[in-house]
């Protein structure tokens, strides 16, 4: 086994007014640290998700361990094959190759601290869903970059069970 160690060379410090945000409600998505920033070490968004909206559809990463940490409300995340219910201060860790995914419960607010890691460049994967939310590119381009985000769809009868 060999170990990772991210080269950066002073602290990463994002003050949330100078964060970049994505979307619009009832999902957003502030972009705090991208991997080009912590050396590798991590990537990591903060997503607000209101009235029970969809954060992620089930997806994996084959590089990177995905960890979710409830800040304020209510959560459901796709681990595996199960579906959870995460609260305030909750934390779930979905490994590298798990499927996973996350919405606010129905009905509720959720505000979610996700962290990848190791790091993968992810702000444009951000920027990208901000364009097909708005129109501005089709929903299969998100196809085209699976591969360069580390971010493979997949199709999750747990989860989809859980939406209906």
């Amino acid at each position: 086994m060999s170990l990772f160690v991210p080269q950066f060379d002073s602290s990463v410090i994002v003050r949330s007014a100078d964060a970049e945000v994505v979307g619009r409600a009832p999902t957003t998505v502030r972009l705090l640290a991208d991997s080009s920033a912590t050396g590798g070490a991590l990537s990591t968004q903060r997503v607000t998700l209101t009235g029970g909206a969809d954060g992620a559809r089930p997806h994996f990463h084959t590089r990177s361990a995905e960890m979710f940490y409830i800040l304020d409300g209510t959560a459901q995340l796709l681990s595996g094959d199960r579906v959870v219910t995460a609260e305030q201060g909750d934390l779930v860790v979905v490994p590298p190759g798990a499927a996973h995914a996350f919405a606010a419960a129905p009905g509720q607010d959720a505000d979610i601290l996700i962290v990848i890691t190791p790091g993968v460049e992810r702000f444009e994967y951000f920027r990208h869903l901000e364009r097909v939310g708005l129109g501005k590119v089709p929903p299969e381009t998100l196809l085209e970059v699976q591969e360069l985000y580390d971010n493979h769809f997949l199709a999750s009868e747990a989860w989809e069970g859980r939406r209906d």
